[in-house]
């Protein structure tokens, strides 16, 4: 007789041989071939319902960022004036018409440009968010700034960056002050007066950089006329860039600590007001709507340059006006909304970082780049422009050094600023640029 013992060694040796017909084995295969198909079928079934969840809130996410940054800002409606300006720019002659759609087309993206930099200053902090903020608010004068420079209009890239100056340091800075100071009446607004010495120093820096060249060409004190200040404009830009960077370095690394905010410590007083500002749009969101929009500005910007000396000419304006004060006025748009609303919410240090760190980024990176720029295109781009634009911004950074030494602000030094910004705005429109016929 075969043992129980016996028997289950023959099984178990059984199930060596999966081919044997006799094995239990076989079943036991045979049951997990049905199985795996199962399990198999279950897997793929969560796979693609978590794929379809997965594209399902990809889908959300991307209309709400649309509706966020595209649909839901009142200023938004404006938006079609610039493919309809694209539209008449091919259809009529009207040189006139496509600069005013043209230019109002670009005052939405602007904003919304300003909008995304501030959505992305919540990942990278206020240091950084102001340093982005107003780079990617003069992301639309720079854009012009190039184009206008790649088919040889000099003049209105000298004109147009300098009008942005003027607009950051009077408009800007003006109603900023005016507005934060009705809506604060009760009290002194303060910022952090190093930081505004500092920016007040790199900015003089910028006028002399552009003086000598001026007073070199007016003086006709050159070694080799009309080369030697060319030659200088480069020598002077290349050092501005230096100094720039260097400004970078002392602000984000080795003095961080100078633009801390001056009421730091009421910090902890205000943590239920800061705990509401939470960002709209995700990092990424935040970086491809800067991408998009500010290709859309380059498009727009181009058919802007080449209707302005026709829209001069239709409207019985200057170029130099047109350049000056509209130009700016468009481009920094950006910078006027955020730093209104910085001020109406009792933060001067952010908006001084906008209005005078944008004046700075003009005056010390984005005019030196553009010779730079030129030099490489082979365009004569330098530092020479002319003795009244120049006078008018020695005596801009003069007055506004005076209003900032202080460190306080208000209504009153906003009104200043805005009446003196009307005194420019009258200037350049009864002033003849004697470099057109030059030009032309």
């Amino acid at each position: 007789m075969v043992s129980r013992e016996d028997h289950k060694t023959d099984l178990d040796s059984d199930e060596e041989l999966p081919f044997s017909s006799s094995s239990p084995t076989k079943r036991k295969i045979h049951s997990l071939d049905f199985e795996i198909p199962h399990n198999h079928m279950h897997s793929s079934n969560l796979d693609i319902a978590t794929k379809s969840r997965t594209f399902n809130f990809m889908t959300i996410s991307i209309l709400r960022s649309i509706y966020i940054v595209l649909i839901r800002a009142k200023i938004n409606v404006l938006l079609p004036f610039g493919p309809l300006a694209i539209l008449l720019h091919y259809t009529t002659g009207k040189h006139g018409l496509v600069f005013f759609l043209s230019l109002v087309g670009i005052i939405p993206l602007a904003e919304r440009l300003g909008y995304a930099t501030e959505q992305l200053a919540f990942f990278t902090g206020p240091t950084v968010g102001g340093l982005l903020n107003a780079t990617f608010g003069n992301a639309t004068e720079m854009i012009i700034s190039i184009y206008a420079l790649k088919i040889g209009m000099i003049r209105v890239v000298q004109q147009s960056l300098l009008g942005s100056i003027l607009s950051n340091m009077l408009l800007v800075l003006g109603c900023a002050f005016f507005t934060g100071g009705i809506i604060h009446s009760e009290k002194v607004q303060v910022f952090n007066k190093a930081a505004a010495i500092v920016n007040s120093g790199l900015l003089l820096m910028a006028v002399m950089g552009l003086m000598f060249p001026a007073v070199l060409h007016f003086t006709h004190s050159e070694v080799h006329f009309g080369k030697s200040e060319l030659s200088l404009s480069r020598f002077s830009s290349c050092i501005m860039l230096v100094a720039y960077a260097s400004y970078l370095y002392f602000q984000l690394r080795s003095q961080n600590n100078l633009y801390s905010p001056v009421d730091e410590q009421e910090v902890d007083n205000n943590d239920d007001s800061e705990e509401e500002e939470v960002p709209e749009l995700t990092q990424w969101e935040a970086i491809g709507w800067l991408a998009i929009l500010t290709g859309w500005v380059s498009i727009l910007s181009g058919y802007l340059v080449d209707a302005i000396q026709g829209a001069s000419d239709s409207l019985n304006m200057p170029v130099a006006f047109i350049s000056v004060i509209l130009l700016p006025i468009v481009g920094n748009a950006a910078e006027h909304a955020s730093a209104i609303m910085f001020a109406m919410k009792d933060k001067l240090d952010i908006t001084l970082g906008v209005a005078i760190g944008s004046s700075t980024q003009i005056s010390m990176f984005v005019i030196p780049f553009c010779v730079v720029v030129g030099w490489i295109m082979g365009k004569p781009m330098d530092l020479n422009f002319q003795l009244f634009e120049t006078a008018t911004l020695f005596i801009t950074v003069l007055v506004v050094a005076f209003m900032l030494q202080e460190g306080t602000s208000n209504y009153f030094k906003g009104l200043m600023l805005i009446l003196c910004y009307l005194i420019v705005a009258a200037s350049f429109f009864v002033h003849v640029d004697p470099s057109n016929a030059d030009d032309n």
